[in-house]
């Protein structure tokens, strides 16, 4: 991208869709959206993978245990990877307690594999609590963030 002086690239096909571009001193950034498969998968790492990671759109949002909270759903890790709060050590996080979302707002970044891939909080409401710690190591599924919808 540096070479090219390109600072953004999107392609969307048959509801895969990715973005990616240069963040802060040239770093990438990709965006993943609702429907699309893991980033960057090589011949054969799909195999590596666990049976329940391979190639299936992100965890609903709103699975059955959750229900005991009505009106309350998650926002979960689209993958493995390491949580971020803000695009930079001297940045504001992305969200705050009490910070109102949409289904397209970035609420946090996950580095996998020298990646910073922002996520999507892919619901509607408002942030209660936050789940994980910045820096913290996260696993596919994890719950980030919990989130009163309306």
């Amino acid at each position: 991208m540096k070479r090219s002086e390109l600072t953004e690239f999107a392609v969307e096909e048959e509801g895969f869709k990715l973005k990616i571009r240069r963040g802060v001193n040239g770093t990438p950034i990709v965006s993943q959206g609702r429907a699309s498969n893991p980033p960057f998968l090589l011949s054969g790492e799909a195999a590596l993978m666990p049976a329940n990671q391979q190639l299936q759109p992100p965890v609903s949002s709103t699975p059955a245990k959750d229900k005991d909270e009505p009106g309350v759903v998650y926002v979960k890790s689209p993958m493995v990877g390491t949580f971020y709060r803000s695009p930079s050590p001297e940045s504001k996080p992305f969200v705050e307690v009490d910070a109102k979302i949409t289904e397209t707002s970035v609420v946090c970044i996950i580095e996998a594999m020298k990646i910073m891939n922002e996520i999507q909080a892919e619901v509607k409401g408002t942030v209660v609590e936050l789940l994980v710690e910045n820096g913290q190591p996260v696993e596919y599924g994890q719950r980030l963030f919990k989130v009163k919808q309306g």
